[in-house]
């Protein structure tokens, strides 16, 4: 008898997938939004201000490092996906370059397309600068109609971001159920 059963990971309770070490695999549920993000102290403490990519950025707003350099803006890329690991819906925002060249050439591969159709692995290695990102498509398969029935019943609204609210208005963290044999209409479906 061991203290922890083998296979115990920490639950994730968080509405936001982050790159872990090691293989990340998710599958995308909406269209992204992108933009660009920079951090900024408010009264609540550092929180992220985002715009859309022709909206002006004040210069005064971003903060410097301790050499005094400007820590410029990243460009993002924000869409909700069903994260395999913790078999939850949540929002993955790719700021990586290389991540995102890389599912936009699957994007644009007559042969895959969609990334709605099939699971993106997304693995990570490395630490700070030495980090390296590599993207693999897994075979097109259908996804679990209970997962796309909790999808369309949460009603994220990736807007939201934006104006610097949550997406999931008080929705609370919802996991995805295991495998159903409930019947969803495809058509109601928002993609």
């Amino acid at each position: 008898m061991t203290f922890l059963p083998p296979d115990y990971k920490e639950p994730d309770t968080s509405n936001y997938m982050k790159f872990e070490k090691g293989e990340n695999v998710f599958r995308v549920l909406s269209d992204a939004i992108t933009g660009m993000e920079y951090w900024k102290e408010t009264k609540e403490g550092r929180k992220p201000v985002r715009l859309h990519t022709e909206e002006e950025i004040k210069i005064g707003d971003l903060e410097t490092d301790d050499k005094g350099n400007l820590k410029m803006p990243k460009h993002f890329w924000a869409f909700v996906v069903f994260n395999r690991s913790s078999e939850k819906i949540q929002i993955l925002e790719i700021t990586q370059a290389t991540v995102r060249r890389q599912v936009n050439a699957l994007y644009n591969n007559e042969k895959w397309g969609d990334p709605k159709e099939y699971d993106i692995t997304v693995t990570r290695e490395g630490e700070g600068f030495e980090t390296e990102y590599t993207v693999m498509p897994n075979p097109k398969e259908k996804l679990d109609e209970g997962v796309l029935k909790l999808y369309k019943d949460m009603h994220i609204n990736l807007e939201a971001l934006y104006e610097g609210n949550d997406p999931f208005a008080s929705q609370g963290e919802k996991e995805a159920p295991k495998k159903t044999k409930e019947k969803v209409d495809v058509e109601d479906i928002p993609f």
